[in-house]
């Protein structure tokens, strides 16, 4: 059994922020699959199905993004899950939109989400799949920019983007984490460098 957890902000006016990568991309996982994630359970809204032909718990906590781990670790329990069989996607600040980056373990490199996650669970040992939001030459609240409503000239990369996260969720299971590594950890240049090499 895998747990495949998508980090977010629980309510309506998050849905459509940059910080709800997560949760989008578990949201196309489950449609992919005919899997409904609306039980309620361990603080979170899960879904039981296959995927790429491993049994999975999708889920989604419901806790705000900052205690995701309360509910990650009540999750592992109940599952029976080693942290190892943990799949988080969440969204990077430290990455460009488009940019996807999948590790095997690592810190929570500035995440609140993942900070909670590794604090419950008491390790790094996890991988994760994260999806770039870093603005371009932005100066402000970076609070307030990923809890913004994605705009319209950002919604083709955001498709693209969940659509590539859910891809390498589906690769780590099929394959493992190397393979997801080998074929999605490309840089993806900034609208700027995109510009100048035309």
């Amino acid at each position: 059994m895998r747990l495949i957890v998508g980090l977010g902000n629980p309510g309506m006016e998050y849905v459509w922020t940059p910080h709800n990568l997560g949760f989008l991309a578990v949201d196309l996982l489950a449609e992919q699959a005919d899997i409904r994630v609306t039980r309620p359970e361990a603080k979170s809204l899960v879904g039981v199905g296959r995927i790429a032909g491993q049994d999975v718990v999708l889920a989604k906590p419901q806790t705000m993004m900052n205690l995701s781990g309360l509910a990650v670790s009540e999750l592992v329990k109940r599952t029976g899950c080693e942290t190892s069989d943990v799949i988080v996607v969440c969204d990077d600040m430290a990455l460009p939109w488009g940019m996807l980056r999948v590790r095997e373990r690592g810190s929570a490199g500035g995440h609140n989400g993942l900070k909670s996650v590794i604090g419950a669970l008491g390790t790094m040992e996890f991988p994760r799949v994260r999806l770039g939001v870093q603005p371009e030459n932005f100066r402000g609240d970076l609070k307030q920019y990923v809890l913004r409503q994605i705009r319209r000239d950002e919604e083709d990369v955001v498709a693209e983007e969940i659509e590539q996260g859910a891809e390498a969720v589906k690769l780590i299971l099929a394959e493992g984490t190397q393979s997801a590594m080998n074929r999605f950890n490309r840089r993806v240049p900034s609208p700027g460098e995109q510009e100048a090499g035309k």
